[in-house]
């Protein structure tokens, strides 16, 4: 029989700081220079350009929270670690630090409580991550696409890229751009429109190069709810965009997005999507926590939410597939 334990509250109390120690070692290099050879205090010390007091205490209080192991007084990095955390792995995960970890997102949660009581973000910035322009969707278009790369080479597949046929697409607020890159990696035949802000495009453009789809790889500059989209799209890429705001705002852009679509056309949508009971599964019920400190009026929606706001808006059929490599699920919408 357990017994009462403050354990689990005094690690939520101080989780700041694990968040803080692990940012502060991915800022420095840290893994990657371990993954390197540079496996003592002294070495990681002259390495990091750090103090070895302070390259002790961090790596030891980062094996201790299993991230590292220490083993005869020399680091080195767990199977999670390598993968994820070493800056020359495929894998690289340690970039979305700078927008989960970063300034924007840690000022949101410093007032919780009036957050909670407003019902919505205290962030000065008018809108919050939502104001016009806002840098944070910079970091966010060059942290993500390792995060993002299981979800979009499912959504390519469920709209039949491999198909090859020619097939017109809007990325919309397309962020990185690795939704509408993949499909164009993979279906020759597919035009790829981005629609984002220009300081946005301009990062996902140095990613469309890289994959060699620049040629079919196209730019609408400025506001999803502002700009013409144009028409006769196969596929319309909605990916981590609604939960920043309310269902009146959901269902005007996707009246918009209805009205781009050819009659066989499909959206698909990426988002986190909780269960009715709005606490499983754990990743996507939390989310709207984030929405909550961060947007004005954001929220993560149930299935049964999207289901009734995209019937509003003409869409016959709504189907949901959830991912096994990502917390989140694409809903397939059709005319």
């Amino acid at each position: 029989m357990s017994h009462p334990t403050p354990a689990r509250l005094l690690q939520a109390l101080s989780g700041y700081q694990l968040t803080s120690a692990l940012k502060g070692a991915i800022d420095l290099g840290l893994f990657t220079a371990i993954a390197g050879g540079h496996t003592t205090v002294e070495s990681l010390s002259q390495h990091c350009h750090a103090s070895p007091k302070g390259i002790r205490v961090l790596c030891d209080f980062l094996t201790v929270h299993q991230f590292l192991t220490k083993e005869n007084g020399q680091y080195g990095l767990t199977l999670d670690s390598r993968l994820f955390l070493d800056r020359h792995s495929p894998a690289y995960f340690g970039g979305v630090a700078a927008l989960f970890a970063g300034s924007t997102l840690r000022r949101a949660f410093d007032d919780l409580l009036g957050v909670v009581k407003k019902g919505g973000t205290l962030l000065n910035d008018e809108g919050g991550t939502m104001s016009r322009e806002n840098p944070v969707w910079e970091d966010f278009a060059r942290s993500m696409m390792a995060m993002m790369m299981p979800a979009s080479e499912a959504i390519a597949g469920f709209v039949g890229a491999d198909e090859g046929k020619p097939m017109k697409v809007l990325d919309l607020a397309a962020g990185h751009g690795l939704f509408g890159i993949t499909i164009a990696r993979r279906n020759p035949n597919a035009q790829i429109y981005a629609l984002d802000w220009t300081p946005v495009l301009d990062i996902a453009r140095e990613h469309a190069t890289s994959a060699g789809v620049l040629e079919r790889w196209h730019t609408i500059e400025g506001s999803a709810f502002e700009v013409e989209f144009g028409n006769d799209y196969d596929v319309v890429l909605i990916t981590n965009f609604h939960h920043h705001f309310n269902k009146s705002v959901v269902e005007g852009l996707m009246r918009k997005v209805h009205g781009a679509l050819k009659p066989d056309g499909v959206v698909a949508t990426l988002e986190f999507v909780p269960n009715d009971d709005r606490i499983t599964p754990p990743d996507a019920a939390t989310f709207s926590m984030i929405m909550l400190a961060s947007t004005p009026e954001g929220d993560a929606y149930t299935f049964a939410e999207y289901d009734e706001m995209y019937t509003n808006c003409g869409f016959s059929q709504n189907e949901i597939r959830r991912l096994e490599q990502s917390p989140e699920a694409v809903i397939l919408s059709r005319r």
